[in-house]
């Protein structure tokens, strides 16, 4: 609690959180409030256990400490099913909830993974409940806290004060999906002022998408014949398509949901494995 807005973050969660209910957003079992044993003021949610930690550290196992390593990488469709589970709740968000929420800040270390590698969205810290306020305090509240993110995942109207909106957890949500299948960070050193992410997927497309896919997809449990590079073009196609400039022309989630799965029953044949 001593850290600077660390009050804000926690009333933002459990604002957030104390109404929805989706079977990919971690479970809040409880929130508590106490003095801990220096007796400072202590405040904590309780969620349920992902024992598989987070995408994070299977998209980047080499940044991890061994004994938390996982102990293989993820394959094509695990990596489709966990993106089809994050644009699902975002389309849960942003369309049937109460009220809408932007998330604002979706990365791979705010995707947990259960047991059966089900993808769980945490941490809604930066969350803002977008039809709370009438436009005036929306404004005055947005210029006294911003929308801070993470650089690489936040919109790029962000960094310009733009107010938060569904469209910028679209463009994270493009960020994520550009990383699970490159294996490149937004932030990775390949990419400067005039060189991103979005621009390097842009131009290996359709011809050269096998050299920029990460390795450890191409061989991991495809059955022989299997057409990778058309089934990866087009999933990165929507991750493009998320990571527009402009707001608007952003794909909406829903849009986003139905096309990953139309890809998935496509080259799978399959509406998802047993684990659900």
């Amino acid at each position: 609690m001593q850290r600077r807005g660390a009050m804000k973050s926690f009333m933002a969660e459990c604002e957030s959180l104390k109404d929805i209910r989706h079977r990919n957003l971690v479970e809040l079992l409880t929130a508590c409030a106490s003095i801990d044993f220096q007796g400072n003021e202590f405040r904590a949610l309780i969620y349920e256990f992902m024992p598989n930690g987070s995408l994070d550290m299977w998209l980047h196992p080499e940044e991890v400490e061994e004994i938390r390593r996982p102990s293989r990488t993820l394959t094509l469709l695990e990596r489709l099913n966990i993106a089809i589970d994050v644009a699902s709740v975002l389309d849960y968000l942003h369309v049937h909830c109460h009220e809408p929420i932007a998330h604002c800040d979706l990365k791979p270390s705010n995707t947990l993974l259960d047991d059966d590698l089900t993808a769980h969205v945490s941490d809604f810290g930066l969350a803002r409940l977008l039809l709370k306020f009438d436009q005036e305090s929306f404004f005055n509240q947005l210029s006294s806290a911003g929308v801070r993110g993470t650089i690489g995942y936040a919109a790029p109207e962000y960094g310009m004060g733009g107010q938060p909106s569904i469209h910028g957890d679209v463009y994270s949500f493009g960020v994520l999906l550009l990383e699970m299948f490159t294996g490149k960070r937004p932030t990775n050193e390949l990419f400067g002022d005039n060189f991103t992410l979005h621009s390097y997927t842009k131009s290996a497309l359709p011809e050269r998408v096998l050299d920029i896919t990460d390795k450890s997809i191409l061989h991991n449990g495809l059955r022989v014949g299997f057409r990778i590079a058309e089934c990866l073009t087009l999933v990165l196609e929507v991750g493009l398509r998320c990571c527009e400039e402009s707001p608007t022309n952003r794909l909406a989630t829903s849009e986003v949901a139905k096309e990953l799965i139309s890809i998935r029953e496509r080259f799978f044949k399959t509406r998802r494995t047993a684990r659900r």
